[in-house]
């Protein structure tokens, strides 16, 4: 049965990004210090169609393992704007549905990427994920505040964390203003790993 999950790096101190985010500063400038275990990663790369990384080994599968178990993605708009003057064509393969205010046509990419941009709210966003991802599981990429209603909204199954050694001291935070009472969270597995720590967790309404 298809999950919601979400997968993200975050640093010790819980950021998930920087401050003044924007297109010319894309996660506030903070990327290579959440996710330099990622950047690593020869499967990072290959999945957003581009060549790099040094290495393919343990950190690379979990990169490939989320890709093969996603079948559609939710973002939020400011990602979105992030992302879009910087994504090489068909990074994601998938339906994509942008949380905005903006009216806008759906963007058809070159290849199975189409990003759809939604004016409802997450519940609209989460049927039409729900309808492309068939038995795949669906994705919340971010940024911090749609994860954030998907999680105050009892929606998330599952999610992966990965933990950098570093202190930000300030930021956007992942888990801020969630409500506490809304879940039942177990550990379901813990990888290390050089550059960062790798944490699973299954979320059980309570």
């Amino acid at each position: 049965m298809s999950k919601i999950i979400f997968d993200s790096g975050i640093s010790l101190d819980g950021f998930l990004a920087g401050e003044n985010r924007g297109p010319g500063n894309p996660m506030g400038g903070v990327s290579g210090k959440i996710h330099t275990w990622m950047f690593k990663q020869k499967a990072f790369w290959k999945h957003i169609n581009m060549e790099g990384g040094d290495e393919y080994g343990a950190d690379s599968k979990l990169i490939d393992d989320v890709f093969a178990r996603t079948g559609s993605y939710i973002m939020g708009k400011r990602m979105f704007e992030e992302g879009e003057v910087h994504w090489k064509e068909n990074i994601y393969k998938t339906d994509v549905y942008v949380l905005t205010h903006e009216k806008r046509k759906p963007w058809v990419q070159k290849g199975t990427t189409t990003f759809y941009f939604i004016n409802d709210g997450i519940q609209s966003a989460l049927e039409k994920a729900r309808q492309s991802a068939g038995e795949k599981d669906i994705r919340i990429q971010g940024g911090a505040n749609t994860i954030q209603q998907f999680l105050n909204a009892g929606l998330i199954d599952e999610f992966f964390i990965h933990i950098a050694p570093v202190f930000l001291g300030s930021g956007i935070r992942l888990f801020d203003g969630i409500d506490q009472n809304i879940y039942d969270i177990q550990i379901v597995e813990v990888i290390p790993s050089d550059l960062t720590t790798h944490v699973r967790y299954k979320l059980t309404k309570k």
